[in-house]
């Protein structure tokens, strides 16, 4: 009687290590989770690297003229009078 519950003991404890919250499953589970997290934090971080790039180039001390010409242009809604305005559509 002692070896079958010591065999079905260890057998619920490999098991266990399987499937169970802390076993290989899991493991993998998390694996990919992580590599997921990476490719999203490396996309953020690209976006983040973008925008301060933009605040860069609109510091009031030295900001780009074509930058803010563009958003001038575009936000206003403006042109100089010697300018061709061409529309998309």
């Amino acid at each position: 009687m002692g070896r079958v519950t010591a065999a079905i003991a260890v057998g619920v404890l490999c098991a266990t290590a399987l499937v169970g919250p802390t076993g290989v499953r899991a493991w993998s589970d998390s694996t990919q989770l992580l590599e997921q997290r990476e490719a999203e934090l490396a996309q953020l971080r690209a976006e983040r690297d973008r925008v301060a790039n933009r605040v860069q180039l609109l510091d009031p001390n030295n900001a780009d003229p074509d930058l803010v010409g563009e958003l001038l242009r575009r936000n206003l809604n403006v042109a100089h009078p010697d300018e061709v305005v061409i529309p998309r559509d």
